[in-house]
C-alpha cells in the first residue's frame, strides 16, 4: 500500500476549460442543484406527512428521492466549489470518497427502480396478495438488501482503486472522479479493476434493467387481459410515472457508460454523465408530481400547511 505516498491530489478539468463558460455552467448547475434539492425534499416531506401515501410504492419513492439528492450532491458540489475558488483540484482521499458515494448512490437508483417495478407488478398482476407480498417487513428487507449490495459493489471498486499507483498528478477529464477517467491515470496494472468494472458494473446495471423489463412485460400482458372498459388504462396509469423515470434514467445511463469509446468523445461522455447525475434527479420530482394525482395532492396539502404555519 505504498501508492498513497505517490500523489496527494488530482486535477479535475471540469465541464469546460474556458473561464467564461465555467461561470455560465456554474450558474446553470447551481440552479439545477437547488431545484433538485427542493423537489426531492418536497417529495420526501409530502410522503412522510400524508398517511394516504404510506404505501410500499411511495416508501421506495421517498428513498429514491433521498438517493437522488445524494447522487447529485456527491458529484456537483465539488465542481461548484472548484469553479467558485478557481482551484480545480481534489485530494487523493477526496477522489476515492467521491467515487465511492457516486457508485453507491448510482447503483441504488438502479436497484430502487427495479424494486418499484416489482411493486407495480405485484399490485397489478397479484392484487389480492399485494398486502402480504409487499408487507412492511418485506419492504424493509428489500431496502436493506439494496443498501448492502450497492455498498459492497462501491466499496469493492474503491478498494481496488486504492491499491493502484498514480505516479504523477494527472488531469481527470471529467467534472468528478468517475472510475474510468481515474483508471486511465494509473501507472499500475489495471486489468483486475477493468475486469471487476465489467463484471460488477454490468451486473448492477443489467440485472435491475432486466427485472424492470420482465415486470413490465407481465404488467402489459395483465392489462391487455382486462375486459372492463377503461380498466387497463387506469391500471397502467399507476406505473406511467415510474416508466417515464426508467426511460430517462437508463437512456442517459446507457449512453454514458455502455457506448463504445470509438463512438463517443470525452465531451459527449461528460454531457451524458451530467444528464445522468444532475438532470435526471432534477426531473424525477416533476415527473412524479405532475403525472401522479396522489403525489400532486400531497404536495399541495404540504405547501398549504406550510403557508398556514408561516402566516
Amino acid at each position: 500500500m505504498e501508492n498513497q505516498s505517490s500523489i496527494s491530489e488530482f486535477f479535475l478539468r471540469g465541464i469546460s476549460e474556458s473561464p467564461e463558460q465555467q461561470q455560465l455552467f456554474y450558474g446553470i448547475f447551481l440552479c439545477m442543484y437547488l431545484v433538485t434539492l427542493t423537489g426531492n425534499v418536497l417529495i420526501i416531506l409530502a410522503i412522510g406527512s400524508d398517511p394516504h401515501l404510506h404505501m410500499p410504492m411511495y416508501f421506495f419513492l421517498a428513498n429514491l428521492s433521498f438517493v437522488d439528492i445524494g447522487l447529485t450532491s456527491s458529484t456537483v458540489t465539488k465542481m461548484l466549489v472548484n469553479v467558485q475558488t478557481q482551484q480545480h483540484t481534489i485530494s487523493y482521499a477526496g477522489c476515492l470518497t467521491q467515487m465511492y458515494f457516486f457508485l453507491m448512490f448510482g447503483d441504488l437508483d438502479s436497484f430502487f427502480l427495479a424494486v418499484m417495478a416489482y411493486d407495480r407488478y405485484v399490485a397489478i398482476c397479484h392484487p389480492l396478495h399485494y398486502s402480504i407480498v409487499m408487507s412492511p417487513r418485506v419492504c424493509a428487507m428489500l431496502l436493506a438488501l439494496c443498501w448492502v449490495l450497492t455498498h459492497t459493489v462501491a466499496l469493492t471498486h474503491t478498494l481496488l482503486m486504492a491499491r493502484l499507483s498514480f505516479c504523477v498528478v494527472g488531469e481527470i477529464t471529467h467534472f468528478f472522479c468517475d472510475i474510468t477517467p481515474v483508471l486511465r491515470l494509473s501507472c499500475s496494472d489495471t486489468h483486475i479493476n477493468e475486469l471487476m468494472l465489467f463484471a460488477l458494473g454490468g451486473t448492477v446495471l443489467i440485472i435491475p434493467f432486466i427485472c424492470i423489463v420482465i415486470s413490465y412485460i407481465h404488467i402489459v400482458s395483465a392489462i391487455l387481459r382486462v375486459r372492463t372498459p377503461g380498466g387497463g388504462g387506469k391500471a397502467f396509469s399507476t406505473c406511467s410515472s415510474h416508466l417515464c423515470v426508467v426511460c430517462v434514467f437508463y437512456g442517459t445511463l446507457f449512453s454514458a457508460y455502455l457506448c463504445p469509446p470509438s463512438l463517443a468523445s470525452e465531451k459527449k461522455d461528460i454531457v451524458a454523465a451530467a444528464v445522468y447525475t444532475v438532470v435526471t434527479p432534477m426531473l424525477n420530482p416533476f415527473i412524479y408530481s405532475l403525472r401522479n394525482k396522489d403525489m400532486k395532492g400531497a404536495i399541495k396539502r404540504l405547501l398549504s400547511r406550510r403557508k398556514i404555519f408561516s402566516s
